[in-house]
């Protein structure tokens, strides 16, 4: 097993999430920088998901009882502390050597859930390993892309299985990918020694065409193909319009993550904040439903939950902590979000998550 990584020292002048940013930046090369921040066309939708959380008006309570604040949940029949995941990210020794095992063994010490990316720079086994006996975590959940060939991506389900992960996360809005043009400019390329180390070797060189990648794109028979041959509970990440709600409804998903995949995949594309209250519409409140994109603060997840969603997927910010100081700087990002989302509770009034609802925005 990879031993534990050592704690690296928090900087000064850091007071909420958004203040890693900087420091990442100046810690990371330009080509890591390029691949983390980068976003497709001119970055309207990553833009978009930070405004439209921000233009939500809180409408608090007064004079409530100061009892509290009650922040945990169940979810999918295992405990989650408080409402936050980490967001399945990418190739994360290219931010710092510890990688994924960091950013794991943070959402431990800090009882967020974790959703492990397929294409992580690290053993799936190794990270679950690290955390999976902590009895204070949350969900630890794998997130997973339907690969060209099918005999593959159940190979990785059933690795996720005996590794003990509790859930399988599947990627739907990322089969046709557009250019970014950060990482064009930058030249991006894998630095020596880090890859996506749980997949199969990639094809010989070369660019797929549209055609090849259309042809490739899973549809509505693998999500009830895959359905079949696991025995996790399966959500879908990457849904915003209703209709696609109401076909994964039909399937028997067990949840949804309304998500746009932090604006990297299609520019214009609608906020999550936006897109959230139409889909928990069309679910019904069947199944569970979550989201993520441009969460920076805790009133964000009050927000959020608020609108009705069951829980939050943090991206970015924990990677800026990542780069920034490792496993600690990760852990003092998703601390920050928490102390500021119980202070929010409390200000709104809400003593647990059940007092959060939609009386307490400006409609």
């Amino acid at each position: 097993m990879k031993p534990a990584p050592a704690l690296q020292q928090i900087p000064s002048g850091v007071f909420c999430a958004g203040d890693y940013e900087a420091h990442a930046r100046r810690r990371l090369d330009a080509n890591a920088w390029a691949y983390f921040s980068s976003h497709a066309g001119d970055g309207i939708t990553a833009q978009a998901n930070l405004a439209a959380w921000q233009a939500i008006e809180l409408l608090p309570r007064m004079l409530r009882s100061a009892a509290g604040p009650r922040t945990a949940r169940e979810l999918l029949g295992r405990p989650l502390p408080w409402p936050v995941l980490v967001a399945p990210m990418a190739l994360q020794r290219m931010a710092h050597a510890d990688g994924e095992l960091a950013t794991a063994l943070a959402a431990s010490a800090q009882g967020a859930g974790m959703v492990l990316s397929s294409q992580a720079s690290l053993p799936l086994e190794t990270v679950a390993a690290a955390v999976r006996t902590d009895v204070d975590r949350g969900p630890l959940w794998l997130q997973l892309y339907f690969l060209a060939d099918r005999g593959a991506t159940l190979d990785l389900v059933q690795r996720a299985e005996a590794a003990g992960f509790e859930a399988l996360v599947i990627t739907v809005d990322a089969a046709v990918r557009a250019a970014r043009p950060a990482e064009q400019r930058a030249g991006f390329r894998l630095p020596a020694g880090i890859g996506t180390v749980n997949l199969p070797p990639p094809a010989p060189a070369g660019r797929l065409s549209l055609q090849d990648m259309m042809a490739q794109a899973p549809g509505w028979a693998d999500v009830a193909w895959l359905r079949a041959r696991t025995s996790l509970p399966v959500l879908l990440k990457g849904v915003l319009h209703p209709g696609d709600v109401r076909e994964a409804v039909a399937l028997a998903v067990d949840g949804l993550i309304v998500s746009n995949h932090g604006g990297r995949t299609l520019d214009t594309a609608a906020a999550t904040a936006r897109a959230l209250p139409a889909a928990l519409e069309a679910a019904g409140g069947t199944v569970p439903v979550l989201v993520d994109g441009g969460i920076r603060r805790g009133s964000d997840v009050f927000k959020a939950l608020a609108l009705g969603a069951q829980g939050v997927l943090v991206g970015r910010p924990v990677l800026w902590g990542l780069a920034t100081a490792g496993a600690a700087g990760a852990a003092h990002v998703l601390r920050l979000l928490r102390d500021e989302f119980e202070v929010t509770m409390a200000q709104c009034g809400a003593t647990g998550l059940a007092d959060i609802g939609p009386d307490l925005l400006v409609r």
